[in-house]
């Protein structure tokens, strides 16, 4: 009884022992395969993508920061759409699958100072009903460190959007990818005038490796030469249009809003540090804090488990 009681914990702890911006089920070696120009992402390669649809329909993109919460643009969200609307579907790379993991929406927090106009502070998180149970396949991205480096050593754009530029019909079921390549901002506002401090741009010299239609909300990805983990640095914004060469995409700057994402949570009674499996989300005020680097170490249960599993069967 004692074992099969410490094979539960095990079996427990392994459900729930997941790091941001880690890719358990992806092993290979990611290649610059060319979403405008893009290919079919492999399975797991970016397991914290969600398609947020509307009807069962898809029609923005997402990303997984925790098990409660969904990020992603605020024009995906805005003119009176209600949670009752949405739901969100992960997991998978091919939205046609008959199996899809999907959760409701029980709350939409827009960025109170978002502009349609400007397009600023296109922000907003989607707080589910239900928490996520993290696999191989669904796991959650890393908010961007407080002080990022001067370059990050590999950029991804991905999304279920369209993938030629003027044809609404060429959205596709497979979730597609393309490289990015971060740009100079003083460069980029000399070609966008509207371009603010809390946008940066991202595309390819001499390619027309773009976001398109569907693909808003969605995450552009970044890591370091040095380590495996990928850290979420841009939401899929707005353009100039689709695939132009030369010509960037604009994306929302994650790291100009760590702090706005923490408060939300808290006062949603969701935390980012929350252990509780499931309690009523009762408004609470935000508390202060100073750190907006917002990675949650992962927890070693399963080696603890592994270390006493001698001891208490001696």
């Amino acid at each position: 009884m004692l074992l099969l009681s410490i094979l539960l914990l095990m079996s427990q702890a392994k459900g729930v022992h997941v790091e941001c911006g880690e890719r358990p089920l992806f092993e290979e070696v990611t290649q610059y395969s060319r979403i405008i120009e893009g290919t079919e992402a492999k399975r797991g390669e970016f397991p914290w993508q969600v398609s947020i649809q509307s009807r069962n329909i898809h029609y923005c993109g997402g990303s997984i920061i925790n098990k409660w919460w969904i990020l992603t643009a605020a024009h995906c969200v805005e003119n009176e759409i209600i949670p009752t609307d949405l739901s969100v579907v992960m997991g998978t790379n091919d939205l046609s699958s008959s199996s899809l993991k999907v959760k409701r929406v029980s709350s939409i927090v827009l960025h109170k100072d978002f502009k349609k106009l400007s397009m600023d502070n296109d922000i907003a998180l989607l707080l589910l009903k239900s928490p996520i149970q993290f696999n191989d396949v669904i796991t959650p991205i890393c908010m961007p460190r407080q002080a990022g480096p001067t370059t990050w050593h590999e950029c991804w754009v991905t999304g279920w959007g369209q993938t030629q530029p003027k044809n609404e019909n060429s959205m596709t079921d497979d979730l597609m990818k393309v490289p990015m390549v971060l740009m100079d901002w003083e460069e980029c506002s000399k070609v966008f005038l509207k371009l603010t401090k809390n946008m940066l741009c991202a595309g390819y010299k001499n390619k027309s490796y773009d976001a398109c239609q569907g693909d808003s909300g969605g995450p552009l990805v970044c890591s370091t030469e040095n380590e495996k983990r990928w850290y979420q640095v841009g939401i899929i914004s707005w353009g100039r249009s689709c695939g132009e060469k030369d010509t960037p995409g604009i994306y929302t700057l994650l790291e100009n809003y760590s702090l706005w994402v923490q408060k939300v949570m808290d006062i949603e009674g969701r935390p980012f540090y929350a252990k509780q499996k499931s309690t009523p989300a009762n408004k609470q005020k935000p508390r202060s804090s100073q750190n907006s680097q917002l990675l949650e170490p992962g927890r070693p249960r399963l080696w603890l488990l592994l270390c006493l599993l001698p001891s208490m069967l001696a």
